[in-house]
């Protein structure tokens, strides 16, 4: 390897490094989210995580994962015909915000990600989601003062302007969430 790969590789090692650095406040956020979680289970509720492009694929693995693994029923929104269909109906900015209206309830609870915290279509999705008395946990990155940042009732936040290290964590953050339910981080697939 030559010096300057080997510099590149110490400095991303090192930015996803200060992610998972050990934090009370995120261990907080963590064990917040479970209790949300576990609440929203014991209401009869469903988690729905939302996110757009890599966002929407962490979505997808975390419901599957906390619903199979942790026992949470949860879902994404990410089925092509639902996305198209609700586009083209309301609009892409309003896309998510409709989709909570046809499938949400009172004692959900929203999981919405976005690395930048600005994404139109998320943020009307928690304003949405307020409306219809969800709980929300939101995740964002890039600039501190981003708008989705306050909207949660638990905000994570990545200190990154790297859209690759802020949506590890974000993953990372929320598979110990769901490893928190389940009480221990070995366990078999089936």
């Amino acid at each position: 390897m030559n010096a300057q790969d080997e510099h590149f590789l110490v400095d991303y090692m090192d930015r996803m490094q200060r992610m998972l650095t050990k934090d009370a406040g995120r261990f907080d956020a963590i064990a917040r989210t479970r209790e949300l979680w576990l609440a929203t289970r014991e209401r009869g509720g469903i988690v729905i995580f939302i996110g757009n492009g890599g966002s929407a694929s962490i979505s997808s693995h975390l419901a599957i994962d906390l619903s199979k693994n942790a026992k949470v029923p949860a879902t994404c929104f990410s089925d092509a015909s639902q996305i198209t269909c609700l586009a083209n109906d309301y609009g892409y900015e309003q896309w998510m915000a409709h989709a909570l209206r046809l499938n949400a309830k009172a004692g959900d609870c929203l999981v919405a990600i976005s690395s930048s915290g600005r994404s139109p279509n998320i943020l009307n999705a928690v304003a949405k989601a307020r409306e219809l008395k969800l709980s929300v946990i939101t995740l964002s990155g890039m600039s501190a003062d981003n708008p989705l940042r306050q909207t949660g009732d638990v905000n994570f936040w990545a200190d990154s302007r790297s859209y690759n290290i802020i949506e590890t964590a974000h993953q990372f953050w929320l598979m110990s969430a769901v490893d928190l339910v389940i009480g221990r981080a070995e366990y078999p697939a089936s």
